[in-house]
């Protein structure tokens, strides 16, 4: 294995702490950007991972799989494995990210029928699919995985061959969505869609490119591979 990090700007000793670390752990690879990329967030992490995804392509497309996956305090417990190691034996996803307790990412889910992004729909929309993806993934049943159009929550594994090929992109990904998706998933809000905003999670673009050009299979486990997690 290798691991690949892009490193960006801290304020708390991040790059004096992963010099340490690569002494003792040489399979870590870090890139320090020192060229302003983007005023808006998800742009900048799109720009991160894109390099992430390169390094990848260039160097280790023999890989069979990759793990993205975010560097902050979300992911920083003890990990369960068991649940990775069983998706490992199976062949019914490309992509698979995990649950966790008292906490679901919906930026970044896709799921019929709510395939927008709840930032550009409003609370409402947020509080519909925190919701419905709770539900699913408390009513799944064993050994289950969970359909979607796009989740990470933290931590996904992907396939290499169905994804290296793609992209991230913190930009609105209208174009990637059958339009009578988009206008079911707008009725369902009575019509509320904000189109100034031009920030979209970065998971979203990559998760539906990876759809519409591979054929990918994206999914989520209803188990938990974070059992401490530290959000609250």
């Amino acid at each position: 294995y290798v691991i690949i990090l892009y490193y960006d700007h801290s304020t708390d000793n991040t790059l004096e702490k992963l010099k340490t670390y690569q002494i003792k752990n040489p399979r870590l690879q870090f890139y320090v950007n020192t060229t302003p990329v983007s005023h808006f967030r998800t742009h900048r992490i799109a720009y991160a991972r894109n390099y992430c995804i390169k390094q990848i392509k260039n160097n280790y497309s023999n890989y069979p799989y990759f793990i993205m996956m975010d560097f902050d305090d979300v992911s920083y417990t003890k990990i369960n494995i068991e649940p990775i190691r069983k998706c490992l034996m199976r062949e019914d996803w490309d992509s698979v990210s995990f649950n966790r307790n008292n906490y679901y990412d919906i930026w970044a889910l896709s799921i019929n029928p709510y395939y927008l992004s709840c930032a550009h729909i409003g609370d409402d929309a947020g509080i519909a699919m925190s919701k419905y993806i709770v539900g699913l993934l408390n009513n799944a049943n064993e050994g289950e995985l969970i359909h979607c159009a796009s989740a990470f929550n933290g931590f996904a594994i992907y396939r290499t061959d169905k994804f290296v090929n793609c992209r991230y992109s913190g930009l609105i990904t209208l174009s990637l969505l059958p339009q009578h998706l988009i206008k079911h998933n707008i009725a369902l809000f009575k019509g509320k869609f904000d189109y100034s905003k031009i920030e979209d999670c970065e998971h979203r673009y990559f998760h539906l490119m990876a759809i519409n050009k591979n054929q990918a299979r994206i999914r989520i486990s209803p188990e938990i591979i974070f059992p401490e997690d530290n959000l609250w």
